[in-house]
């Protein structure tokens, strides 16, 4: 069965859709936290939820140059939620980070969106032209699905707080 334009628009739309949702999860329990609550671990010894709150800004932050669309809005983020444990370098504070999350996704969304199908398929800025024309699933769009499950994870922990 060959795959037409057609259905190569409609799982990027399903695909987009997902990670929307995501989204929007993670924002509406966001809003139900106190900071006190999302300075909280998820469980003894693990992070905290504010750690998960900038360690997710700054993975969807990546997105920006991964996928061409321009350089991070808050690139200070990356070594302080990539690089760095929990607890290690003082952080931002919970306000900073909701206000960040939200700077980065209401600029991210609509970048993603005006995505064509071609663009979603063509390989991204980490991987080579001679490593994609032998792996071409190493795309905009595989990128996006694993994103969204890495999303969902740690849309799991924080609800737990």
């Amino acid at each position: 069965m060959e795959t037409t334009a057609t259905d190569t628009r409609f799982i990027i739309n399903l695909s987009l859709s997902a990670w929307e949702t995501q989204l929007e999860r993670f924002d509406k329990h966001l809003e139900k936290l106190t900071d006190q609550q999302l300075e909280s671990e998820i469980a003894p010894g693990r992070n905290r939820g504010v750690y998960i709150l900038g360690h997710l800004t700054a993975v969807n932050d990546g997105f920006f140059p991964l996928f061409g669309l321009g350089e991070k809005i808050h690139p200070q983020l990356q070594d302080l939620f990539i690089r760095t444990p929990d607890r290690t370098v003082p952080i931002p504070t919970t306000a900073e980070l909701r206000q960040y999350w939200h700077d980065v996704n209401a600029k991210l969304t609509p970048a993603l969106r005006n995505l064509t199908p071609e663009e979603w398929l063509s390989k991204h800025t980490s991987v080579s032209a001679e490593d994609f024309a032998k792996e071409p699933h190493r795309n905009k769009l595989n990128v996006l699905l694993n994103r969204t499950s890495h999303q969902a994870y740690h849309y799991g922990q924080i609800v737990l707080l």
